[in-house]
């Protein structure tokens, strides 16, 4: 077997694994069109198809069903070696790319970089900030960082941080002029800052709970944005009410530069979770920054 066949081979699998062309391509870092060019290559080479390719799927023949099975277990024990060789360097060393969200990344991420720099100083933490629920295999990255309740089933997943708990912030400025609200039928009266869901563009609700009583709020909001800081920005400037994590303004709520109300009725959520796809193997980079992420209550 030659080098092209091997490059070929890894081609076909990873197709066939993602059942499509395009995120194949995504995967391998090419275009769509040389890996169907490869294909036709190797089809021609072994004198027969692989594929069955239709507008809307790409799936193993009988043919190809039957070298994936021989193929699987070989690209395991090559990944595995490959994996215990990196085991065998001095130091971890390597580029690790995290699909995370904003508030997870300044929460959670970015305050371990300097320990993991101390500790691994040959690992390149990479983080792609994107508030969407991005397709991490098929945009090439190790892991992603979302909350709980948005994870997929077929990932593993490594808390990261505590659950969340909600909170309705103002400024006392603003509530010099408006009295507080006391419940949250209340909220309507007021000046809302709405936060905009960045896959939907839907607005987000206003989620309440007390003593097992649950309430939806929608609001009329006064200021939109899809970034919580611009939000957290512009409730310091005395615009209005903001609906945000409590974690992200304690140090205003410490400061006094922010007031809460209506704090009987927060709500717990999900806290944060770095995951991955199941595999045998993880590189020994990747495998650090899991641990150094991990939260340790």
């Amino acid at each position: 077997m030659n080098r092209e066949d091997l490059a070929d081979l890894l081609t076909f699998a990873t197709i066939a694994e993602e059942s499509s062309f395009t995120r194949a391509a995504a995967r391998l870092g090419v275009s769509a069109s040389a890996l169907s060019h490869s294909i036709r290559l190797l089809e021609a080479r072994l004198g027969v198809k692989l594929l069955n390719r239709t507008t809307r799927n790409v799936a193993p023949t009988a043919a190809g069903e039957k070298l994936l099975s021989r193929l699987r277990p070989a690209f395991i024990e090559i990944g595995a070696g490959l994996t215990t060789l990196a085991d065998n360097r001095s130091r971890p060393a390597g580029r690790v790319r995290i699909s995370v969200h904003r508030t997870a990344a300044l929460m959670f991420v970015v305050p371990k970089l300097i320990q993991l720099r101390r500790d691994y100083p040959e690992v390149v933490v990479e983080l792609s900030v994107d508030d969407s629920l991005a397709n991490i295999v098929a945009a090439g990255f190790d892991m992603g960082i979302r909350n709980g309740e948005l994870l997929a089933k077929d990932m593993v997943a490594v808390r990261i941080g505590a659950d969340y708990r909600t909170a309705v912030v103002a400024s006392p400025s603003y509530l010099k002029n408006n009295a507080a609200p006391l419940t949250p039928d209340d909220v309507a009266s007021h000046a809302c800052l709405g936060y905009q869901r960045p896959s939907s563009k839907a607005l987000h609700f206003w989620d309440f709970e007390r003593e097992g009583r649950s309430v939806q709020v929608p609001v009329d909001p006064v200021f939109i944005s899809n970034d919580s800081d611009i939000l957290i920005h512009a409730a310091l400037a005395g615009n209005g009410l903001a609906y945000v994590l409590k974690e992200q303004v304690q140090p205003h709520l410490k400061s006094g530069t922010l007031t809460q109300v209506l704090e009987g009725w927060s709500v717990t959520l999900a806290g944060s979770f770095l995951y991955y796809p199941d595999r045998r193997q993880l590189p020994v980079a990747v495998r650090v920054v899991i641990d150094s992420l991990r939260y340790r209550s």
